[in-house]
């Protein structure tokens, strides 16, 4: 079968690369075009765009780009005709995502939803708009498939692909950081958050001289990028290798963002940051209803298990202050055993053989579920 798949961001990518492998497992005459990253590229997919010309944050952003965001709309389309698949596999990136579904159906595509937006954070009115266009939707969080089911939409629940990313590694042992002296810096993964956060961040480093600080680097950013936020500041930087680096850190500093709950996943002891333009932020609290978290390990555990700092928060008085709190034993192993709660939640491993063994089913039987 032909699948198109649709990724925008370094999470969606790490996703979509462990959903083709699962698809190519379960279907070997698998034929996937897919928007994404280097990952899916080598899990066996043909990129047609790169994530790297695709990430816009923030409603300002956005409009500044739109010209650019409404020309990939028009190429997708066409590519997606030209292509003829037998499903549109969207993976989160609503932005975008949800532009398409008009046209996905109006030419009889179907249509799988990999990973929900965060519709019951923000904007749950485009739930309507779910239940009108896509076949099927895959959820990873558990209460996701609650929140569906309070709006009449069937969902099928198939537990978190981290745990699958992270099957085998190191993250087990809680000692294996014990006497490391590392801060794990992990700045996001677009330009714009990594240019407002990374200069936060650094301010903290003379005051724990006896650490050694280590910025998540992407090397598809350019490295130029990083120096020039970076100049004097005694850190380093880990290029392409966030999991090895979380792997040997004693505690974190995260935007948030998918990293959060990957820096738990390792047992990390972490404090979350956020900031925006203040006008993105602005809209953005006028959007934002009855949500008491905006990280995702909090969301999850429905209780503050690590601390968010936001907007005029996220500065040097508070991140050291943060920071001191992570590096004290008692604390730390409150926030460890409260990740336990959190990994229990996500379901077991093999969400994406989950997801995949779903799909190919329900495009083989004679109709979808609920049709």
């Amino acid at each position: 079968m032909k699948y198109y798949i649709i990724a925008g961001e370094a999470s969606g990518d790490l996703h979509g690369s462990n959903l083709i492998r699962a698809l190519r497992a379960e279907d070997p005459e698998a034929d996937i075009r897919c928007w994404g990253g280097d990952r899916m590229a080598a899990a066996g997919g043909h990129v047609v765009k790169h994530i790297r010309d695709l990430a816009f944050m923030g409603f300002v952003e956005v409009v500044k780009h739109l010209p650019t965001i409404l020309g990939n709309i028009s190429f997708c389309k066409k590519d997606i005709l030209a292509y003829g698949p037998d499903v549109v596999i969207l993976i989160d990136y609503p932005g975008f995502n949800f532009r398409l579904f008009p046209f996905i159906k109006e030419h009889g595509f179907t249509l799988f939803y990999y990973i929900s937006p965060q519709l019951w954070a923000w904007k749950e009115n485009r739930v309507k708009k779910v239940r009108q266009y896509v076949d099927r939707m895959f959820v990873i969080f558990p209460f996701e498939k609650e929140f569906y089911a309070k709006h009449g939409i069937e969902v099928d629940f198939v537990g978190h692909p981290l745990l699958d990313e992270l099957k085998g590694t190191e993250v087990e042992g809680r000692d294996k950081t014990a006497n490391s002296n590392i801060i794990a810096l992990l700045p996001g993964s677009r330009k714009q958050e990594i240019s407002k956060l990374l200069p936060e961040y650094l301010k903290v480093i003379p005051h724990f001289p006896q650490h050694r600080f280590v910025i998540a680097g992407i090397s598809g950013l350019g490295t130029e990028f990083y120096q020039n936020l970076v100049g004097s500041s005694p850190c380093e930087i880990r290029w392409d290798d966030t999991y090895g680096l979380l792997r040997k850190s004693h505690a974190a500093i995260v935007t948030s963002g998918t990293a959060t709950l990957e820096t738990a996943l390792h047992n990390v002891p972490e404090v979350i940051c956020y900031k925006s333009g203040a006008i993105s932020y602005y809209i953005a609290r006028q959007l934002v209803k009855g949500i008491k978290y905006i990280c995702i390990v909090n969301l999850i555990a429905d209780k503050p298990v690590v601390t968010e700092l936001i907007q005029h928060d996220v500065n040097e008085s508070r991140l050291v202050q943060e920071v001191s709190a992570l590096l004290e034993p008692a604390y730390r192993q409150k926030m460890l055993n409260e990740y336990d709660e959190v990994k229990s939640l996500l379901g077991s491993v093999g969400a994406s053989a989950r997801a995949a063994q779903l799909m190919v089913s329900y495009l083989k039987a004679p109709s979808l579920p609920g049709h």
